[in-house]
């Protein structure tokens, strides 16, 4: 790994993304090419900038049979946390902002997603599922602490027993542990930590605005000791970076209280491959072509796949290796444990205000 006081002097720290890719939905962007012909430099403002956003819905049907055709509610779009590797970066795009930098610095709030998801929930042709919170972005990233949208709706979910899952990497979850205590009483939640890695230098450069590692395990201890089901997601597995701690993270994991385990191999879709080689050649120069071809290797020759079936877990004998080093390593830490199943069958529409029950 290069040494900070080795990279270029304009790194912005703080940020994952380096650069601004440009939003291919755009035919105009503005840029400082010739430097030297302006009175004054370009000015970029790089504080986190927020926007409100009234969508007529909060939750979203996801057709992946990888993901099991679950349900998404995303109370934000973008995130502070500026993981380098994130999907999500494309979605920016539909909001007229760049994958890059604006993913992480431009973050759109839904406040009304509570009342939304309680207008899901009233629809007479509503069948009771689990409902995902952070399919796209975090639910507990940092401006969660500010708005409390993330409570709010798990509140919703309480109030009517629909069930609900959360994926998180940020400590900020146990803030909420009087809800999810109620929730899991009930078998109605389940939640993930995120975790890439248990070296924390790497950690600030994958991604820089998270919670460290030894806060995550603390979270999923503290999960466990209070019944709350909870597992973890060992994602994404970078070949050639991070592949090798998978033993490493599943034993500490499994010390921690955690009920499952699973994990997903890098990819890099649209701008997140400019994004990520990029970061790679600016923090990790001299390993930086061994661990791309090592991430082409898993996808066919491609480092973007979006093949269902092999995208999540990738092929060849890289994505071979990993899988077997995930399979062993779960087998001897978490073998016999699993999340307990959800109970759909509590849900139950509130009496309105003034609505009286007929009892005769």
């Amino acid at each position: 790994m290069a040494d900070r006081d080795d990279l270029k002097t304009n790194y912005l720290k703080g940020r994952g993304a380096q650069i601004q890719p440009a939003n291919r939905f755009l035919k105009q962007e503005v840029v400082a090419e010739h430097i030297e012909g302006l009175d004054e430099p370009l000015v970029t403002d790089e504080r986190t900038k927020v926007f409100m956003e009234q969508p007529r819905k909060i939750v979203n049907k996801i057709t992946s049979p990888d993901l099991n055709n679950m349900n998404s509610a995303n109370p934000y779009q973008g995130c502070e946390h500026g993981c380098i590797y994130c999907y999500a970066r494309n979605t920016h795009n539909y909001y007229g902002f760049s994958a890059g930098l604006d993913f992480e610095r431009n973050i759109i709030v839904k406040p009304t997603a509570p009342a939304l998801l309680k207008k899901h929930f009233e629809n007479k042709n509503y069948v009771p599922e689990p409902v995902m919170f952070s399919g796209n972005t975090d639910c507990y990233q940092p401006l969660e602490r500010r708005y409390r949208i993330t409570r709010s709706m798990l509140e919703v979910c309480l109030e009517y027993k629909n069930p609900v899952g959360i994926i998180t990497k940020n400590s900020l979850i146990l803030r909420d542990l009087d809800l999810l205590k109620e929730l899991a009483s009930q078998r109605l939640v389940h939640v993930m930590v995120s975790i890439t890695s248990l070296k924390d230098e790497l950690r600030l450069l994958l991604e820089p605005r998270t919670a460290t590692y030894k806060n995550r395990l603390h979270v999923l201890k503290e999960l466990s000791k209070n019944n709350i089901p909870a597992g973890v997601m060992i994602a994404p597995v970078i070949p050639g970076l991070t592949s090798e701690e998978i033993p490493r993270i599943i034993e500490a994991i499994a010390e921690h209280g955690a009920l499952a385990v699973g994990y997903s191999i890098i990819r890099l879709n649209g701008e997140v491959k400019t994004i990520f080689r990029d970061w790679l050649n600016k923090n990790i120069p001299d390993g930086a072509e061994k661990i791309w071809n090592q991430i082409k290797e898993c996808h066919g020759g491609q480092v973007n796949d979006s093949r269902f079936g092999t995208r999540m877990r990738g092929e060849g004998k890289i994505a071979e290796s990993i899988n077997q080093l995930f399979k062993m390593a779960k087998k001897k830490y978490i073998s016999g444990r699993s999340m307990p199943e959800y109970d759909s069958t509590l849900f139950k529409r509130p009496a309105k205000e003034g609505q009286q029950l007929n009892l005769f």
